[in-house]
């Protein structure tokens, strides 16, 4: 069956022209993209949250080192930023506002490297489907000339079948675009979702009280606190 298949494939490619192995060309460009980027994902494990709690609630407890080791085992994008703020917030010879510029820029590194490639996939979508309709226009023109070169012997099958050729470049113009598009919205979904992890896991780990800032800020509340207040909660 696969061997009779396959010469009637080959014969519709042959009259979509030159327009159809274009878009068999993006095709199978939007499937390595898509191979690509399901291969990054899944090494870079962005889909485990499992370990973001473990280290968050080392941060809040005083134990760095604790929280880089389980971090140093994870292999994605949110650990290696989380990974750059605590060690650059126990520098002292950094700002807060430093210390924030840095985070801030290794974390568009790695969205940017998560979103690599995700432009070919949405230029496939939209060039796909004009690339059939110019199929179709270019099939019309032709169907449209051997009629007239038919003369007064025009055939209806001539017709059908000069249409019906044409409309097979906008058929897989689809058919290429409607995959590539549906895949690039799931991974936008996942880039925005990792984003917004990383966006409230910086925040958190930031503003977390050092140790050595802990006993100063309690002195701080003892010495401004009235006489006889009661203790804030």
């Amino acid at each position: 069956m696969e061997s009779a298949l396959a010469p009637q494939v080959f014969e519709l490619v042959a009259r979509g022209g030159w327009v159809m192995g274009v878009l068999l060309l993006l095709s199978l460009a939007g499937v390595s993209i898509i191979l690509v980027k399901l291969h990054q994902f899944t090494r870079l494990r962005i889909w485990s949250r499992a370990w973001l709690e473990d280290v968050l609630s080392s941060v809040r407890s005083g134990d760095a080192t604790r929280a880089l080791t389980v971090m140093s085992e994870v292999p994605g994008p949110i650990a290696r930023v989380l990974t750059i703020a605590l060690t650059e917030r126990q520098r002292n010879d950094l700002s807060a506002e430093a210390v924030r510029e840095e985070v801030q820029r290794a974390g568009d590194a790695e969205i940017g490297s998560l979103e690599s490639n995700l432009r070919g996939l949405e230029v496939i979508g939209s060039l796909a489907p004009l690339l059939g309709l110019l199929g179709t226009v270019l099939g019309m023109i032709r169907a449209f000339m051997r009629l007239e070169e038919a003369g007064s012997r025009v055939d209806p099958s001539l017709l059908s079948g000069g249409i019906w050729e044409a409309l097979l470049t906008t058929a897989v113009g689809i058919a290429v675009a409607v995959p590539a598009m549906a895949a690039l919205a799931w991974f936008e979904s996942q880039v925005d979702r990792v984003r917004r992890t990383m966006s409230d896991a910086v925040t958190r780990v930031l503003n977390a009280p050092t140790p050595e800032q802990s006993p100063k800020d309690e002195v701080e509340q003892t010495r401004l606190r009235p006489a006889g207040s009661p203790r804030a909660l």
